[in-house]
């Protein structure tokens, strides 16, 4: 009995997604859409997936925070967009990790653009219970190659063991405190890291690169111009190294 009643309640999940996804977006939403689909690009399948998970946020944004109230209206092109871009930083790459993926950005994501490419999983590391449902939910409604690991930052880059192609976080926390947090797998797993930054970007660099205490950072970075900010950019980073007393 148990069992037929949780059929029952994701089906009505299922019934309320689509649904959703059916209604006819407003104007203003219509056209951030076209605007993110512009700057870029997927295929139609990947554009369905995409669909069903902005319309299975915003049902889960009405009782959970997942992103800020302000930019609901401009959802597909300061959530979806700015994360699809990190794709074509790192093209070949298959195996990503995702640190405080939140409401899915830019793993989940990524994990939708990449459902028909052989070999790609993403994972996606989230300790907030709520939004850690919210993903597995996701998930399982796109089809996307993903897996929710409801832990601290700290503690998945000191156990994990898997292959790490990319590693990424978006609004997380500055970058010299992301270092600290990144290191244990960014050192070792030889990965590039894509760090999605504001108009402050250079001077978070420099912070970590000429720290006044013992611990500093070197590293390969370039600051990648973003599509869907003027004033944002991209940190790519390669070869980290930490000078001083290791974390």
């Amino acid at each position: 009995m148990r069992e037929r009643a949780s059929r029952g309640r994701k089906r009505k999940r299922e019934e309320r997604a689509r649904a959703a996804q059916a209604l006819p977006l407003d104007t203003s939403a219509a056209a951030d859409r076209a605007r993110a689909l512009a700057l870029t690009p997927v295929s139609r399948e990947t554009l369905e997936r995409l669909d069903r998970f902005v319309a299975l946020l915003l049902e889960w944004q009405q009782r959970t925070n997942l992103i800020a109230p302000s930019t609901v209206p401009y959802l597909w092109t300061r959530h979806i967009a700015d994360s699809l871009q990190l794709l074509a930083l790192a093209p070949d790459a298959r195996a990503w990790v995702d640190l405080g993926s939140g409401g899915g950005f830019p793993g989940l994501v990524i994990a939708c653009a990449l459902a028909g490419t052989p070999g790609a999983h993403v994972h996606l590391i989230e300790s907030h219970g709520k939004k850690a449902a919210f993903l597995r939910e996701a998930q399982r409604l796109t089809g996307s190659p993903a897996s929710v690991e409801a832990m601290r930052i700290e503690e998945f880059v000191k156990t994990f063991e898997g292959l790490v192609d990319v590693i990424t976080a978006r609004a997380v926390s500055p970058l010299k405190p992301l270092f600290q947090q990144t290191f244990p797998l960014l050192g070792k797993s030889g990965a590039i890291a894509l760090f999605p930054k504001g108009q402050h970007a250079e001077l978070e660099l420099r912070e970590a690169r000429e720290s006044p205490t013992a611990q500093a950072w070197a590293m390969d970075a370039t600051l990648v111009p973003s599509r869907t900010d003027p004033a944002g950019r991209i940190v790519v980073i390669r070869n980290v190294e930490c000078r001083g007393t290791t974390p």
